[in-house]
Formats: structure tokens, sequence, C-alpha cells
């Protein structure tokens, strides 16, 4: 399984403002051949933040999400505009969500959301040293901000309403960070 499989052709199923429905005629180095669809995002990126207001706090955001179509407790994210930086759209995005800007941005990981059936991921990062400034955001209600602990997160991780698998994954690599046991990039 070293050897990638060939992509035999491409064609665009469906399109909408945020995704592109697209099927791959793959052929694998064995000879199998299988049609795969995937959504493939558009734009230029998305991040996500955990934002810490001091050593352990940092901000969540319960936000609808209409996948799941309940209230969950996330944290704040968003798109990276065209030809926006990634530590801008942090920057933005943390304004808009949660009325905060950061002075430190630690690029921690990009992690892929379903690669199985998308192209895309999302950009996780380490937002340190707030200050309040708020922009306007395209929200369609007002996202409520909920402080919590890194020290109590196995009480967040038992929640019901807390079930995104990209913020299980950023906090338990931002306590790796923290604790000296795994690295991250300035931005």
């Amino acid at each position: 399984m070293d050897k990638k499989p060939q992509i035999l052709a491409r064609h665009r199923l469906a399109e909408t403002r945020l995704f592109r429905i697209e099927s791959m005629d793959i052929r694998f180095s064995n000879g199998v051949e299988r049609t795969y669809e995937r959504l493939v995002p558009g734009g230029s990126g998305a991040v996500m933040m955990v934002a810490m207001f001091d050593d352990d706090r940092f901000a969540m955001i319960r936000e609808y999400g209409g996948g799941v179509e309940d209230y969950t407790l996330t944290l704040p994210k968003g798109a990276i505009d065209l030809g926006e930086s990634m530590r801008d759209a942090c920057l933005r995005e943390l304004q808009e969500e949660i009325g905060y800007g950061a002075r430190e941005f630690i690029h921690l990981k990009k992690v892929s959301l379903s690669p199985s059936y998308m192209s895309g991921g999302i950009d996780l990062v380490l937002v340190r040293d707030l200050y309040e400034s708020k922009l306007e955001g395209d929200e369609p209600e007002p996202l409520e901000l909920v402080e919590w602990r890194l020290s109590e997160l196995p009480e967040l991780f038992a929640r019901d309403d807390c079930n995104e698998g990209r913020v299980l994954a950023a906090l338990s690599l931002v306590q790796q960070y923290l604790a000296g046991r795994y690295p991250g990039d300035p931005l």
C-alpha cells in the first residue's frame, strides 16, 4: 500500500455556495477500480481556536449546529477569507464570536474532518494574551460565551452537548502543548 491509487477521472455532481460534490474514479495498485464521492469545500480553509484567558480558563461558545439540529458547546471557529492569512482569520473570528482579540497564535495541527468523504480540514490554533475587542459577526443569533477550565476537561468531555470531534482533538492537543509534550508553530 505504498503506492497511491490512480485517479482516473473526476466529475462534478452538484455545487452549493459552500460545497462541491465530486465523484472520483480510482484504480488501486491491485487493479481494483472504485468510484468515490466526496465533498470539496470552497474557500481558503478554516480555523478553530482554543482561546486561553489564563493558564487554565478558555473560551467556548454555545451555538446551533444545523447538522445535529441542536445547540452544541464548541470552540470559536470560521472560514479563512480569500487573501486572508490564518492569523488574521483567527483574530477576526475571535473578535466576532467571543469579543476578544489575541496577541499570541500557535498553530497546533491541521486535522481532516472525514478523510473518506471530505477533502478539506481545519487548522487548530492555540491563542493567548487575550484583550477585549469586538467585531460584528455573521451569526444568525448571538453566541453565548462559556468559560471552561482545562482542569475540568473530563466533565466537559462527558457532556452530551460537547460532542464535536475536532473540539476534543483541539483541547487534547492544547493540553499536550502546554505540558511541553507536543510542538507548535507560532503564526
